[in-house]
């Protein structure tokens, strides 16, 4: 049987051209012009796809999507509208969406987006179910502002929804990553890393797409790119905001087409990724200065995860650094088993400029460097140099 798409808008026109247009592509296509018939025809008729219009009467297509998606959390729902706006997008994302797309509509780009959503699909495991549970990354904190990030993370992380990570260097910003990942469906898939700064201009463009035969010199064998190891899984691009121009370009299509393309070739490879992205860069000012893609930017932040630096969350050092301290000393083979409220003092009152990437390093050298009878960290033992 043809794979059966529901077109839902409450304006005639456009019901019809999109009827027709799918229907000589091959699909079984059904209508219905507000929310409360598209529920109906999903309790009667098998659907694989959704396209809806956002601005309706009586239902939006936002309600539509997150009402449909209760009783059939398998089915693919893509959003049309001609009052695109960043927030509505987040929204729909969020949601459960599998895009969002702008009028007016250019059917090649419809006709492409609604392929992979079926693709998607039809790799889905049904029922849906999370990968079993594995030894988790731990986020150390419980002040309101991390409180509030990992109520996110727990929102979020079983959506294909772009996460974008910022904050200062050593804030913990691939942890997040990781227990966006682990938390998610695609835990027993890849995570895979890239430090996009770590790598030379030049070579970027291979490590993430991957390269065929004969493509530079020296490539004697096809290779694969990042896109391609993390298929199924997580790709994390730490310091995104670092990645030249022309790469920029080719990370735009990605998320759009959900294909990559390896350098030499001009064969689309599908891949299915989540893509995580991190930065301590101000975007927002690298977009306005025109060294970053604005269409990239919203891409990129559907979820936007802020981690506040160490200074801004003191109450957390304590806990941070006990268990630092108990880690540390069990790898070690040291005796220490608490820290002095004197040495805790100078804890939390230094500046902490590299976070709490800091605060470990301090500590460890701390329980390396004390004798190893001494139980208590006191002060003599921390770094001279720490102060507020």
């Amino acid at each position: 049987m043809a794979e059966t798409i529901l077109v839902v808008d409450d304006e005639q026109n456009i019901r019809r051209i999109l009827e027709r247009a799918f229907t000589k592509a091959g699909y079984r296509v059904l209508t219905a012009e507000n929310g409360h018939q598209a529920l109906r025809t999903l309790e009667e008729h098998a659907c694989d796809v959704v396209l809806t219009d956002v601005v309706m009467p009586d239902m939006t297509g936002l309600e539509l999507l997150k009402r449909a998606r209760q009783k059939h959390p398998q089915l693919q729902i893509i959003l049309m509208t001609a009052y695109g706006t960043i927030p509505t997008a987040v929204e729909a994302m969020r949601a459960g969406a599998y895009d969002f797309l702008t009028k007016p509509l250019d059917f090649e780009v419809l006709h492409k987006v609604v392929r992979n959503a079926l693709r998607e699909s039809a790799q889905a495991p049904t029922p849906r179910r999370k990968a079993p549970r594995r030894k988790q990354t731990v986020f150390i904190g419980e002040s309101p502002a991390i409180k509030e990030i990992l109520q996110t993370v727990e929102r979020v992380a079983d959506t294909r929804a772009t996460v974008l990570i910022t904050g200062e260097s050593g804030t913990g910003k691939e942890l997040i990553a990781r227990m966006l990942h682990e938390r998610s469906s695609r835990a027993d898939k890849p995570f895979v890393a890239v430090s996009c700064a770590a790598i030379p201009e030049t070579l970027l463009e291979v490590e993430l797409f991957g390269a065929v035969k004969g493509a530079y010199t020296g490539a004697e064998t096809d290779r694969i790119g990042k896109f391609e190891a993390a298929n199924g899984g997580t790709l994390f691009l730490d310091e995104i905001g670092d990645i030249p121009p022309l790469i920029q370009v080719k990370l735009l299509r990605v998320l759009q087409e959900r294909e990559i393309e390896r350098l030499g070739s001009n064969t689309p490879i599908p891949v299915d990724v989540r893509l995580v992205a991190a930065t301590n860069r101000n975007l927002e000012e690298a977009v306005e200065a025109g060294t970053f893609r604005s269409d990239l930017y919203y891409r990129l932040q559907v979820v936007h995860i802020h981690l506040p630096p160490l200074r801004e969350r003191r109450e957390d050092i304590p806990l941070l650094a006990n268990y630092f301290l108990k880690k540390f000393a069990e790898e070690n083979g040291r005796a220490l088993r608490e820290i002095s409220p004197e040495a805790m003092h100078i804890l939390q009152n230094a500046c902490w400029k590299g976070n709490v990437r800091e605060l470990e390093n301090t500590i460890e050298a701390a329980v390396v460097l004390a004798p190893p009878e001494t139980t208590v960290l006191l002060p003599e033992h921390l770094p001279p140099t720490l102060k507020a």
